[in-house]
């Protein structure tokens, strides 16, 4: 069940990622259009920027699920498949610690509780925590930069939930080859 949840999650991740790859190349080049025109839209360049940004996160995320992140496997290849076994369950420890900090860190930056017991009140919740999340603009959007940053909520979740499912799994990729 955990391995299904984790592939629907990776699918949805990777028709984000795909839909965001088309509005990057349509936003750069309505860029390139509107610059050409001598009528340059610059919050063009910030959505698009944006756009990357959640894209690399979500199929970040994705890589996760499938196993097929960038790795050096120069070690493990000369190595038995048994001890091969063993290291893949550690990288998976090392992913999962790696995801639930993630989480933590996300906790800590956006604190979801003490925004609810501000009343959502974002001068309140400035005096009480210092912490100036919710007020800071885009420059050229004019929208909240957190609404932005949300996907680092995203990319903690779905790497941890990957990362959970490797760790209870059996086998890894390195003890099936």
């Amino acid at each position: 069940m955990l391995y299904r949840l984790s592939a629907a999650w990776a699918r949805v991740e990777l028709w984000c990622a795909a839909g965001l790859a088309v509005c990057v190349t349509l936003l750069i080049l309505l860029n390139v259009v509107t610059r050409t025109a001598g009528n340059a839209l610059f919050w063009v360049d910030e959505l698009a920027i944006y756009a990357m940004v959640w894209m690399t996160f979500l199929g970040a995320s994705a890589a996760l699920h499938h196993r097929n992140s960038v790795s050096i496997t120069l070690v493990v290849d000369l190595v038995p498949p048994r001890i091969r076994a063993i290291i893949g369950k550690v990288v998976d420890l090392v992913v999962f610690v790696f995801a639930a900090a993630m989480l933590y860190f996300c906790w800590r930056w956006f604190l979801p509780l003490d925004i609810a017991r501000a009343g959502f009140d974002t001068v309140a919740f400035q005096g009480n925590t210092f912490n100036f999340i919710y007020a800071e603009p885009t420059l050229t959007l004019g929208l909240p930069k957190y609404l932005f940053w949300l996907v680092m909520w995203l990319f903690a979740l779905g790497a941890t939930l990957h990362s959970t499912m490797h760790l209870l799994a059996w086998q890894t990729k390195g003890a099936q080859s």
